[in-house]
């Protein structure tokens, strides 16, 4: 199988599988050439733009190795334009997963599982790395990692393609016998400068740590975040929730000095043996009362499986909306017994949500019609209000708690036609009315489809019979 592009006028091979690589052909190769060499050949148009943003999803979930991840601004691919590798700065972070070995082992047994060929290299700077990752040999994992101190040595032998010139450069060193790096390593700085500009000097630069080379990784941004390293790995609950505790009185001050709330929070538990355990719960409306976030992680706390032990933790709010401080009216104790318990309540739905779903747990919200049926709908609880909801439509009118599923059909006697009901029949019973109000008349909905009685005129009644119930006839 190959990927083919249109490449100065002719279609080309800019990718392809191993199997078609046994078969003799080579990425640039004309795609007439390589089916009139293989017949059943499967040949897909390539997307430069897909896969630039597959790449970019790939080196965000590369930040489980370190938060310095970036799609390498070098790594193009020569009949595309497209970039094709990914950089990341793991120091300080490879001792999470056993060392550099041990990081490189697991990421390349990951992308194996993804179905994703890769090579990897890892060494003291950026362009070493990516010189030894394309040029250099890997064990038979797929990658090599360059002792500290050692890029010098490792790159003598590679192609001076590997110090990212552009063709026309590498062309002309090839011309004058210059086709390795270590043929550029001992020559002199000024005539290459005077023959070629600045432009080899500093690719030496870099590969040799002279000239810093950082890596700018596109952070998402999460302003809310505390971190807590352990000087000795912990397994217990209660230790992480200990943990817990100090990350929320880290976390709810910011969020305060930020007028804001969390709708959802992660805690990120990195194990010593590399593995990262996340739980994550949210919220139905924005909180940062460190008791109420507590009790949220509280039931799940339990369930983590801690290995040989967790060495760090991170507290984080991916998600949070604006909250601004209330005050409390000071005369009525029934004011602060509602407020109180409209927090129980909230904590509740979110204990709930958290455990059953979020769309599991719903309220009722009002919409802008006056048909009864249409008058309210449910929502999630955590949605957020719609604008109908937030305009209380309509305020200003009666109606029952609670309506029947389905309306049943009365029998109604009144004293004059079409006068207010005076009797009905309802469940084999009858109501004699003692007192009523209507009628409130209701008309179709002009700009909904019609349906089952949507273009009937509807006369509502507010009824009380003589036993003191009340219907909505």
């Amino acid at each position: 199988m190959v990927f083919a592009a249109s490449v100065q006028g002719a279609v080309r091979i800019t990718a392809l599988n191993a199997v078609a690589e046994r078969e003799g052909l080579r990425p640039g190769m004309g795609l007439a050439d390589a089916r009139a060499a293989l017949p059943e050949l499967r040949v897909e148009q390539a997307a430069v733009g897909a896969d630039e943003k597959a790449l970019g999803a790939l080196a965000h979930w590369c930040g489980r190795y370190s938060p310095w991840t970036a799609v390498d601004p070098h790594g193009a691919n020569e009949l595309t334009g497209g970039r094709d590798s990914i950089l990341l700065d793991v120091t300080g972070c490879a001792h999470l997963f056993g060392g550099e070995d041990g990081l490189l082992r697991d990421l390349m047994a990951r992308l194996k599982n993804f179905r994703i060929h890769a090579r990897a290299a890892l060494a003291d700077t950026p362009g070493a790395a990516w010189a030894v990752a394309r040029f250099g040999d890997m064990n038979p994992a797929g990658y090599a990692v360059v002792p500290p101190g050692g890029s010098r040595d490792a790159l003598g032998d590679l192609p001076v393609a590997a110090l990212r010139l552009d063709r026309e450069t590498t062309e002309n060193l090839g011309r004058l016998g210059l086709k390795q790096v270590r043929d550029l390593l001992g020559l002199p700085r000024a005539p290459l400068a005077r023959r070629f500009g600045l432009r080899i000097g500093r690719a030496l630069d870099q590969v040799l740590g002279r000239e810093d080379e950082p890596i700018s990784p596109n952070l998402p941004r999460v302003p809310y975040r505390a971190r807590l390293a352990f000087l000795e790995s912990v397994g217990r609950v209660e230790d992480i929730a200990y943990a817990l505790d100090t990350l929320l009185d880290q976390l709810c001050p910011l969020l305060d000095r930020g007028q804001r709330g969390a709708r959802r929070l992660v805690l990120d538990l990195f194990r010593v043996d590399g593995e990262v355990k996340s739980i994550t719960v949210g919220t139905s409306r924005p909180v940062r009362t460190p008791d109420h976030l507590r009790r949220l992680f509280a039931d799940r706390i339990g369930q983590v499986d801690a290995g040989f032990g967790i060495d760090a933790a991170v507290l984080s709010a991916p998600l949070t909306e604006p909250l601004t401080a209330t005050q409390v009216p000071l005369p009525g104790e029934a004011v602060r017994a509602e407020g109180e318990n409209a927090g129980e309540l909230a904590l509740l739905a979110d204990r709930l949500g958290n455990r059953l779903g979020m769309d599991k747990v719903r309220r009722f919200e009002a919409r802008q019609s006056f048909v009864p049926e249409r008058a309210v709908v449910t929502v999630p609880l955590a949605a957020k209000a719609s604008a109908e909801g937030a305009a209380q439509w309509p305020g200003h009118l009666t109606r029952p708690l609670r309506l029947l599923s389905a309306p049943e059909l009365i029998q109604v006697v009144a004293e004059v036609p079409d006068g207010p009901p005076y009797l009905f029949r309802w469940r084999r019973g009858n109501h004699r009315i003692a007192r009523v109000d209507g009628p409130e008349r209701i008309g179709p909905e002009w700009w909904r489809a019609a349906g089952p009685g949507s273009r009937q005129t509807r006369d509502y009644y507010r009824a009380e019979d003589r036993e003191g119930r009340r219907f909505w006839l």
